[in-house]
Formats: C-alpha cells, sequence, structure tokens
C-alpha cells in the first residue's frame, strides 16, 4: 500500500504538560497483552483519565474545550521508560496526528514517526507561550509544517526542529519500513536469486 507523503498537519493542540511523561503514563502495562493494537486509543494515559471506579479525572484529553484536538503539546523528554511500541499505537488511534515537545525519548520518537506521528521540538519558551495560546483559545488552529520545520498558530511562527532523516521520509513517504519492504518485494526476491548460496524463507 502506498503511504501519502506528511508535509503538514492542521488541528487544534491539547496541552499535557509535564517533563519525563513515559510510555507507562502513556498506555498502562495491564494494556499490552492485546494480540493487535486496535482499540488501544481508548486506554490512552487511562490511569490519568479516570480513578479506579472509572470516574474522569479531567485528563486534557477528555477535556471538553479541547474535545477534537489532533496535535499534543508537552515538555521535556516526552516518550521516555520503557520501548514498547504501545505507547504511540495507542496515541495513534486515540487520534493524535502530531505531538509538540520540547525533546522526545530515541525509541518512542523512532516508532511515532514510523506510523507517521510527526514530532517536532520546540524551544521551552516557544512551547510556553504556545500552551498559553492554545489555553486561552483551545479552537486556535495549529499547522505543524513539516517542509518548513515550524509551528503556525495564526500570524506567529515558531521555528522548530525535526531530525532530517524524519523530515525526508515523511516527505518523500518512506517513513514505515515495513511498507517500503512489502512495496519493494520484486527487488528483495531478485536479491535473494543473485545471493551466492540458498536463501530459505520462513
Amino acid at each position: 500500500m502506498a503511504l501519502d507523503k506528511i508535509v503538514e498537519i492542521k488541528g487544534t493542540g491539547i496541552p499535557v504538560i509535564g517533563n519525563d511523561i513515559d510510555t507507562d503514563r502513556i498506555i498502562p502495562a495491564r494494556y499490552l497483552k492485546c494480540v493487535t493494537f486496535d482499540g488501544l486509543g481508548e486506554f490512552a494515559f487511562y490511569d490519568e483519565r479516570f480513578d479506579e471506579n472509572g470516574n474522569s479525572l479531567n485528563h486534557p484529553i477528555d477535556d471538553e474545550k479541547f474535545k477534537g484536538g489532533n496535535i499534543i503539546i508537552s515538555n521535556e523528554n516526552f516518550g521516555c521508560g520503557s520501548s514498547r511500541e504501545h505507547a504511540p499505537q495507542a496515541i495513534k488511534r486515540a487520534g493524535i496526528d502530531a505531538i509538540i515537545a520540547e525533546s522526545f525519548a530515541e525509541i518512542f520518537f523512532g516508532n511515532s514517526v514510523t506510523l507517521g506521528i510527526v514530532c517536532i521540538t520546540l524551544s521551552k519558551d516557544d512551547i510556553n507561550e504556545l500552551i498559553d495560546i492554545v489555553n486561552k483559545n483551545p479552537k486556535t488552529e495549529i499547522t505543524v509544517s513539516v517542509e518548513d520545520t515550524s509551528v503556525n498558530v495564526g500570524d506567529k511562527v515558531f521555528k522548530g526542529n525535526i531530525p532530517e532523516g524524519a523530515k525526508k521520509a515523511f516527505l518523500n513517504a518512506t517513513y514505515d519500513s515495513l511498507n517500503e519492504l512489502l512495496q519493494n518485494m520484486d527487488k528483495i526476491i531478485e536479491t535473494e536469486k543473485s545471493l551466492p548460496y540458498p536463501f530459505t524463507r520462513y
């Protein structure tokens, strides 16, 4: 299946404030037993969203004023902790298309890119200003430009950073490595035939 190029993400923001928001907070360990990732979205940030009786704790994701938001805004070292792929999978299935933060944990960043989640960093001051804008007017449209490596809010432009490899992958629609292999199966088979030793498929 051919992927779409990701040039920009448009939408509204959800401030998920805090440093070191780890993968266990993003998706609690008890939900890692699933056979597929389908349905994980409803459990994103579950223990911070609900008490032991299932009552809402008014997490930003459930806050009515941020309803429909598809861009998380956070702080330092987002996605740290264990390397569970379920964390970005849960975020993606919760309807999140981009994350703006001061920094990201490396493995979480890589897993997010593979899913087409745009992760862009801004300075601490710019993050604080962006959060202030969104808190004052939650329906303010945010544009995350992969091409310009920026976050645009009205007339305000925040210059950010996306590693060059991830940026090229989004713009060239090559961010999903498994999909790349499947799309190039003919070339893989040809390479197998050219090997000087027998190749066994499992």
